[in-house]
């Protein structure tokens, strides 16, 4: 068996960055990391229709950012800004009354964000779709947007079958050991009629040129 590791944690500090970011004391760091994950957990089960990929968490001396990554930012703002007003007063309420400032980053192209592809073939499954339709078409969709490759992953009871197992579909290419290559890791659990079925998605990007290298480019096609 492969050691098996969580992409994003093993790319931290090459790649990609955290997602809660402070610094606290020892007698301080236990209750700032519950309230992070009771945050997040609250956020994604408040705007479960909104399609967010993920939360990041600041925090200053009395003050929390929370910066919500979402495909419907719509949703999130609400009319008028309702749902926001209500979310901050949540999220204070929950932080002993802390100032919380709410941002909102769209997500331009979802198909290429790996928790949201895992969630919407967990979605579809929880729907009664085949599990084998629904990883095959977010496959052919994510490579159509132009990424390097994709690799899909289910496992449980996939079809209703006594004996769980697990079936996975990939193409392109997926090399998690290439620390610069831009891997993109999402999972989400499929809660069917019979039994949670675990969805694990790998995307492949592009790799995104240095800016000397695109000015370059540009000027050489400037010139042909």
């Amino acid at each position: 068996m492969g050691q098996k590791v969580n992409p994003i944690g093993y790319r931290l500090a090459v790649s990609r960055d955290w997602r809660s970011r402070w610094f606290a004391s020892p007698k301080e760091l236990p209750d700032f990391l519950q309230s992070d994950l009771k945050i997040r957990q609250y956020v994604k089960d408040k705007l479960r229709l909104a399609a967010v990929s993920r939360v990041t968490i600041e925090r200053a001396w009395n003050s929390i950012r929370v910066t919500i990554h979402t495909a419907r930012p719509g949703i999130v703002i609400g009319r008028k800004g309702a749902e926001i007003e209500g979310l901050t007063k949540d999220i204070s309420d929950m932080s002993g009354g802390k100032s919380v400032k709410i941002d909102i980053q769209e997500i331009k192209t979802p198909e290429l964000d790996a928790q949201l592809v895992a969630e919407n073939v967990a979605l579809q499954m929880e729907r009664r779709i085949s599990f084998r339709r629904a990883m095959k078409k977010a496959i052919q969709t994510t490579m159509d947007f132009g990424a390097d490759g994709i690799k899909v992953r289910c496992s449980g009871r996939l079809g209703g079958a006594e004996i769980s197992r697990a079936e996975w579909y990939r193409e392109g290419k997926i090399p998690l050991h290439t620390l610069r290559t831009p891997i993109d890791y999402g999972f989400a659990e499929a809660k069917t009629t019979y039994g949670v079925i675990g969805v694990k998605c790998w995307i492949c990007r592009k790799p995104e040129l240095p800016a000397a290298e695109k000015s370059e480019k540009a000027h050489s096609g400037a010139a042909a």
